[in-house]
């Protein structure tokens, strides 16, 4: 077994950076330990110094990972990798591997699932929490090496207050490999990340069968196959699978709208909620002298991503109907009016009849108050016009995703990629995509024009 601990420049592997290395050893031979500080090659926080106390002095001459792979590689090969929240620092090992081209394929661990799966009625399982629930000697908190002979405390206080039995059954649980389908190369499930991202499961002849998205990819498919032999489509998606495939993204944002992007393009005969629809409507409140009437609109007809004086995103005009109806039910509006029913002219609608409309169809009510509270009740489908001059970039750790009018273009890394993303054409505005970016956006922080991104 290796107990593993990393100390860190921030919580992000794929652009922070390790500052040290601790690891406990144990196997036949007994128990030893060993440590090392790595040049991040990036500066470090005065927040992460003060937390761990690792300065930038202390690790200006300290080797770099790439100066300790191979040895760092050769001691783990083999053992069980146990880690306090191990997503974490297998996460960051693993990156760090990947940059120089190398395979990280240990059994992982988990010290907070373990501890969650042994002691369930606690609520908080972090490392001051084990650390106080089980008595543990504590040497140097937030260093690699302190924290890694923490976690081997404990791992030795379960032995003593739990039965061996049960500790084993858990772990043989915790760390055994998933039931894959036979017919899929078990290297594609090792290869996955567990990274931000979107993962493709293909057919026979590449068939496109369905697009997901996690913030950890490789999480997210096994629990496909967890799942498989309770729920239909699971069943299904395993009996049909042939080949797996992801791509990486820098955050959950990333992540939506690559999906969004793809499930229209490839259209998988298991996706349907995010499947493109031509007959995106939405209502309009057009005036004629004082009385506003909604009438209905079709992305065909308008540029949704520009038009303003929108109300609701439907995918067919029964929704748009239905929704509409539902306004009308709830704020006792006349039906006739709306033009839901036809009524002659004095005549009362039915809604009326039940005493459910305040009367503008037989002169109860005046046009012009009617005409308010039906904009007023329509206020929370109100489709928010584009908040920006022109094309702005989203940034999302390393990644800028470029959008124009609700529509995105494409994520890119560096600069020099935004002109080729610029000259191609304006995707057609779709709900799923602005649902995303209507969120996303309102962290203003993160939104550069494009002018800004390009230092022009």
């Amino acid at each position: 077994m290796a107990f593993v601990d990393l100390e860190t420049t921030g919580g992000n592997p794929l652009v922070d950076r390790i500052t040290e290395v601790g690891v406990v050893f144990v196997d036949e031979n007994g128990v030893r330990e060993w440590s090392q500080l790595l040049q991040p090659q990036t500066r470090i926080s005065a927040f992460i110094e003060r937390l761990t106390g690792i300065t930038n002095e202390m690790v200006v001459d300290a080797p770099c990972f790439e100066a300790i792979a191979d040895e760092l590689s050769k001691m783990l090969e083999g053992y069980l990798f146990i880690a306090h929240n191990a997503r974490f620092d297998y996460g960051f090992l693993k990156n760090e591997f990947k940059r120089l081209n190398l395979e990280f394929r240990p059994h992982v661990l988990c010290t907070v699932k373990l501890s969650r799966a042994l002691f369930p009625e606690y609520k908080h399982h972090n490392l001051d929490s084990v650390i106080d629930r089980h008595g543990l000697r504590v040497s140097e908190r937030h260093r690699a090496l302190g924290d890694a002979q923490l976690i081997y405390q404990f791992w030795q206080d379960i032995h003593q207050t739990q039965a061996a039995e049960l500790i084993t059954a858990t772990v043989k649980k915790m760390v055994g490999r998933p039931s894959l389908p036979s017919q899929v190369d078990q290297r594609l499930i090792v290869d996955l990340p567990d990274t931000p991202g979107v993962y493709l499961f293909y057919g026979e002849n590449d068939l496109p069968l369905y697009v997901g998205k996690s913030t950890h990819i490789k999480q997210r498919v096994l629990s496909h196959f967890s799942a498989d032999h309770r729920h239909s489509k699971e069943m299904s998606l395993s009996q049909q699978l042939r080949r797996i495939d992801y791509i990486e993204t820098a955050g959950e944002v990333g992540a939506l709208l690559k999906e969004a992007q793809l499930i229209k393009t490839l259209q998988p005969i298991h996706n349907r909620r995010l499947r493109r629809s031509n007959d995106l409507c939405a209502w309009q409140l057009q005036q004629k002298s004082e009385f506003k009437r909604p009438l209905l609109t079709w992305a065909d007809d308008l540029d949704f991503g520009v038009q303003d004086n929108l109300y609701g995103l439907f995918r067919t005009q029964r929704d748009a109907l239905n929704a509409l109806r539902k306004i009308a039910q709830d704020n006792n509006l006349c039906l006739g009016a709306l033009g839901l029913e036809k009524v002659a002219k004095g005549r009362p609608c039915f809604a009326r009849q039940l005493h459910k409309c305040e009367g503008v169809c037989v002169g109860a009510e005046s046009m012009l108050t009617h005409s308010l509270r039906l904009q007023q009740a329509m206020t929370k489908l109100k489709v928010s016009q584009w908040p920006y001059k022109g094309v702005i970039g989203f940034r999302e750790n390393g990644d800028l995703h470029i959008i124009d009018h609700w529509c995105y273009l494409g994520t890119v890394q560096t600069e020099a990629e935004i002109p080729a993303l610029l000259d191609g054409a304006r995707p057609v505005f779709d709900k799923d995509t602005y649902m995303i970016l209507s969120k996303a956006l309102k962290n203003t922080a993160q939104v550069f024009p494009i002018k800004t991104a390009l230092n022009i």
